[in-house]
């Protein structure tokens, strides 16, 4: 929004903003944030930052714990939910030191900063443009309980199913189960809601392709956004998810991003589009190639096949990620490519024909991640295949050009697929992340404290008793 201080107080002035806000991103990728009077804002905070306990974010401990804050005036916006008027903006975390403090590497927008750097020394492309699609649930309420007596949880959603008989002042027009794909109204109640979010979104500077209805029943909706470079594409994924929850809030609604909220029902996604650019001009497009695909762009998709198993560490970081990936519901299992198959991984859309529009998409990932860390970590994987040239058809990974989950279990047996729990995800990572560390991306204590981290979340959901565990275990 602001290229120098002096534009960001005027702005400030002429606007009657009153609070300065500063989001950072926590390790696991949620929004944290401090606040100070406008008054205070100046050029000292662009200089020397503020400063804050990194330990507290989940980022592993270095030999000096003091870090600072520095806001990137480029991201600043008004917060549209803060009743003081305030303007907020992402930043960069550094490690204060001498002569000049240092970004520190374990910070989420470093990543992302060094990945595209990286991208850029191996000449392969100038930049990587992505479009992530947005999957998330509106719920009318939610509760949830752990204790050791007692488990479970409680949602509703006025259109769901379960609702039908309902009594009270109940319309009718409830959405059948996966039956919600582009429902018009009255069945559709959240369009209204989408499109405050939509445009809430666009005075943000977050352009929005469509949205619509998704395939869940109980209010599972979708906002697809225009692409952008890797580090602004993760901001504006940050950005979104925030817009999204604190609109549902401000309707005495609630939103996740969960992958899989509801059983039986059609789990939430982030499929990621993805293309390359050098000069300007595409890197992923051939006339003579498969799906009008060139070599590059075969190598890029061989690289991020290899290492799905560990990139799914970063993209499907939840224990609940992998109650989506099972077979039957438009998440992916195989590790394979095809043009137009949504039961493979790496889906080619063969609408896509303009030399500037071919690209492909990642199906696998989820609104788990944090984006910064799982973006970066798509392109280093696609970065390597190129560097390497791992031709997927060679490496057996396809093209699967017909109905993956009509295959035969012997069939199955003989393709890839991606890992079936977070551990097992993680043991890939631990074996194979070689890829992730050229010119220092991602810092290997980094990938150590991200794997520690999340085996504690598979330990914990492992040691505890669930319902249907008494259902099924408690006579015997």
């Amino acid at each position: 929004m602001f290229t120098n201080l002096e534009q960001a107080k005027r702005f400030c002035e002429e606007n009657g903003v009153k609070m300065v806000d500063f989001m950072m991103i926590d390790l696991n990728g949620r929004l944290r944030h401090l606040t100070m009077p406008e008054g205070r804002f100046g050029e000292h905070t662009l200089k020397y930052g503020v400063g804050f306990d990194g330990s507290n974010y989940g980022f592993a401990p270095v030999e000096k714990s003091d870090m600072v804050f520095i806001p990137d005036l480029k991201t600043a916006h008004i917060d549209r939910f803060a009743e003081v008027k305030t303007l907020s903006m992402i930043g960069d975390v550094f490690v204060i030191d001498l002569p000049d403090n240092r970004r520190f590497d374990q910070d989420p927008r470093n990543v992302a900063f060094h990945a595209q750097e990286y991208l850029k020394k191996t000449g392969i492309a100038d930049e990587m443009i992505i479009g992530p699609e947005f999957e998330f649930h509106v719920f009318d309420c939610m509760s949830y309980k752990n204790s050791p007596n007692e488990s479970g949880f409680y949602i509703d959603a006025q259109q769901a199913e379960w609702n039908t008989d309902a009594p009270g002042n109940n319309l009718g027009y409830k959405i059948p189960n996966k039956g919600g794909y582009h429902m018009a109204a009255p069945f559709d109640i959240l369009s209204d809601f989408r499109s405050k979010v939509c445009m809430l979104m666009e005075e943000q500077e977050i352009p929005v392709k469509y949205h619509h209805h998704e395939v869940g029943g109980p209010g599972q909706l979708e906002i697809e956004v225009e692409f952008g470079g890797l580090l602004e594409m993760a901001d504006k994924t940050m950005m979104t998810k925030y817009i999204i929850k604190n609109a549902a809030i401000a309707g005495n609604k609630t939103a996740t991003f969960m992958p899989k909220p509801i059983y039986g029902e059609a789990g939430n996604g982030m499929h990621i589009h993805m293309h390359l650019f050098k000069d300007g001009k595409p890197v992923f497009y051939d006339a003579n190639g498969y799906s009008q695909l060139s070599d590059t762009a075969l190598y890029f998709i061989g690289g991020i096949l290899k290492h799905i198993s560990a990139l799914c560490a970063f993209t499907n970081p939840s224990t609940n990620s992998y109650k989506r990936l099972i077979p039957g519901y438009e998440a992916p299992v195989t590790a394979g490519y095809a043009t137009s198959n949504r039961s493979a991984v790496i889906r080619i859309p063969a609408y896509a024909k303009a030399p500037e529009d071919k690209r492909f998409e990642l199906r696998c990932p989820d609104g788990t991640c944090n984006p910064y860390y799982a973006y970066s970590a798509i392109l280093m994987a696609g970065i390597d295949g190129v560097k390497n040239k791992i031709d997927p058809s060679k490496e057996g990974f396809g093209p699967y050009d017909f109905n993956l989950y009509h295959l035969s279990n012997e069939e199955k047996s003989k393709i890839k697929s991606l890992p079936a729990s977070l551990d097992q995800a993680l043991d890939a990572l631990e074996s194979d992340h070689e890829f992730l560390t050229h010119s220092g991306v991602f810092p290997e204590r980094l990938i150590q404290i991200w794997i520690a981290n999340k085996r504690q979340d598979a330990l914990r959901y492992s040691q505890i008793p669930t319902s249907v565990e008494f259902e099924m275990y408690y006579d015997l």
